[in-house]
């Protein structure tokens, strides 16, 4: 299987790498946001480590059960060859309706058919009141062409 863009990387493709990534992710879809790793893709997501589809799925289906209404913003940071940095952030609530943006960054290192072999994330969680969120699109589903990136937005 192949996943096009293919490393190496040039900026239009890793951000368009990024881009999709993106959409996949706030798809909430957890079987499809796993097809885009390879079988024995290996994770670190907070202090969280493991490896493989299957347990990916598994990690991101109580990821989101906990995060509700996520709706997510990655950029691309850095690129070379087979490695992509972004950063990003997300916004979520609770089951008690208290409203979260996480911010963090991911290095990505994928194989030569442009499936991702190793995801390592750093996330922090600020709590936020409802008044104070930025993300507000139809969920789940992509970020609409018209809300901006992040860009040079402040945390």
């Amino acid at each position: 299987m192949s996943r096009p863009p293919l490393p190496p990387f040039t900026r239009e493709t890793a951000a368009q790498k990024a881009r999709m990534a993106e959409d996949a992710w706030n798809s909430r879809d957890p079987v499809r946001v796993a097809g885009a790793y390879t079988e024995d893709s290996r994770w670190r997501n907070r202090s969280e480590v493991f490896q493989g589809r299957e347990a990916i799925v598994a990690f991101l289906t109580r990821k989101w059960e906990k995060e509700q209404e996520y709706r997510l913003i990655k950029d691309l940071w850095a690129f070379d060859q087979n490695r992509i940095a972004v950063r990003f952030q997300y916004e979520w609530h609770d089951a008690s309706g208290n409203w979260f943006r996480s911010y963090g960054n991911e290095q990505w290192e994928f194989d030569e058919h442009g499936l991702m072999r190793r995801r390592e994330a750093s996330i922090n969680d600020i709590a936020i009141s409802e008044k104070d969120r930025r993300f507000h699109w139809p969920a789940p589903g992509p970020r609409p062409t018209d809300v901006p990136g992040l860009g040079t937005e402040p945390f």
